[in-house]
């Protein structure tokens, strides 16, 4: 049996270093209601080219994030049920100085040769999670897990219910903590407001697909129909220009929209169709749509179906890819203000379970979570990779998350992390179609794949 290469030292609880209002409720949304079953994990690696004294580093992160624990008494809060008089059984924050757990482990060798060798089940053993027990008011919705190399190099672990929070949120309180370690400031503080009201008008609801989608996922109690004896593995892509590699001069397209379509062409031979595409749901940031800034602290991101109005009646996996990738873009075009808004008043009015995505092909984009400035706890922590899991009903029968490209790449290219059956996995990596991209495997999965 081989040796675990993850030793945990302690959990503790870290809190804010100012007391928070007591006994305050934060309320959430129904975007924050319709995700309560599922939740999030982050892994963020850092390189280091300074030695330091073993648990160093861990008290000087640990510190900082009390400190940063100060702008999120949502955060440091627990749930309840309580009747205000305005919502019947249905989850808030109560505020506290409760905090956040936080696991501080150890791991050999280098954080780049962990890469190069570590699976899915090894990798989430660096982002503790612990689903909710009996005792909800003592439960924490946030896990903090600080994983020192002990030859070099830094892990750390963010995990939360998405009850509270989207993968937006998530790593937007990863950069907060990261500006106050290095240098006290605050770049962008989390914004807690509800979100835009409801409107007043004569609008009417009208072939909306976005709406049509959450009032049939919203009704699904069956489990999910994927449900297989093949296990789920994960592999993380780097792809230098989908753009240019798709020969898309088309203006208005997005990288995420090419790997999107790429994926769903070769996800949908995997599975032995030829000349028809499997299903597939977009999970989409609407922040901008709705007007809210970016530090939005919520769930701010919807699931909308991909729709094929006409059947598709060609061998030919260039305009396959071609046909695919015109029907995601419709979709992200589509998507407009009045279209979240019928959906928000939807959920306000007529909801009250959470969404399910069967067993769809799930697409999250968040390739503009990219930043010119790095994010840097220390000068010599250079950020290398970041992972990116959510997991529940809403990741569908498997997953494929864009992110923004590496520090060291160029700015056009994408890192993508794919959810799959194993046995769908090995056909979609050996597919042509997705080796014309020339993408470059990121970590060494070559044992998942062989077991």
């Amino acid at each position: 049996m081989e040796e675990d290469r993850v030793r945990y030292i302690c959990k503790r609880t870290v809190v804010s270093t100012k007391p928070v209002e007591q006994g305050k409720l934060y309320r959430f949304s129904v975007f924050d209601h319709v995700m309560e079953p599922n939740h999030i994990r982050l892994v963020y690696y850092y390189q280091s080219s300074k030695t330091r004294e073993p648990g160093e580093i861990t008290k000087k992160l640990r510190e900082s994030l009390a400190y940063t624990l100060n702008c999120y008494p949502i955060v440091t809060g627990r749930l309840v049920k309580e009747t205000d008089g305005t919502e019947e059984n249905r989850w808030k924050v109560k505020s506290n100085d409760a905090g956040v757990r936080m696991v501080e482990a150890r791991a050999t060798g280098t954080v780049e040769e962990w890469r190069r060798s570590v699976n899915r089940e090894e990798e989430l053993k660096l982002v503790h999670w612990e689903d909710m027990y009996d005792l909800p008011y003592y439960w924490s919705t946030f896990y903090v897990q600080l994983t020192e190399f002990e030859s070099g190099g830094l892990a750390i672990g963010l995990s939360c219910s998405h009850l509270l929070a989207d993968a937006v949120c998530a790593m937007m309180f990863i950069r907060t903590w990261a500006d106050l370690t290095l240098t006290r400031n605050m770049m962008a503080p989390p914004l807690f407001h509800s979100l835009p009201p409801r409107r007043f008008s004569s609008h009417k609801l009208s072939n909306n697909q976005l709406l049509s989608h959450y009032i049939k996922s919203c009704s699904l109690t069956a489990p999910p129909s994927n449900v297989t004896e093949d296990s789920m593995v994960t592999m993380t892509l780097l792809f230098p220009d989908p753009m240019v590699q798709a020969g898309e001069n088309e203006t208005g397209l997005t990288s995420f929209e090419v790997l999107a379509g790429l994926f769903c062409v070769c996800v949908s031979r995997a599975k032995g169709k030829r000349n028809e595409l499997i299903d597939m749901s977009l999970c989409l940031d609407v922040r901008k749509l709705l007007r809210l800034d970016q530090s939005y602290f919520g769930n701010c991101m919807v699931y909308h179906k991909v729709h094929y109005p006409q059947p598709v009646n060609t061998k030919d996996r260039l305009l396959l890819l071609s046909y695919a990738v015109q029907e995601i873009h419709n979709v992200t075009k589509g998507l407009d203000y009045d279209t979240v808004m019928d959906l928000v008043e939807w959920l306000s009015s007529n909801n009250s379970n959470p969404i399910s995505n069967g067993s769809d092909l799930v697409c999250t984009s968040l390739e503009n979570m990219g930043n010119s400035r790095p994010m840097m706890f220390e000068e010599d922590l250079i950020l290398s990779h970041i992972s990116c899991y959510v997991e529940g009903p809403v990741a569908g029968g498997g997953q494929v998350i864009v992110l923004p490209s590496p520090p060291s790449e160029e700015p056009m290219s994408r890192v993508v992390m794919v959810t799959l059956p194993q046995r769908e996995m090995v056909k979609v990596l050996e597919d042509e179609l997705l080796q014309s991209f020339s993408p470059v495997l990121l970590m060494e999965y070559t044992k998942q794949l062989n077991q």
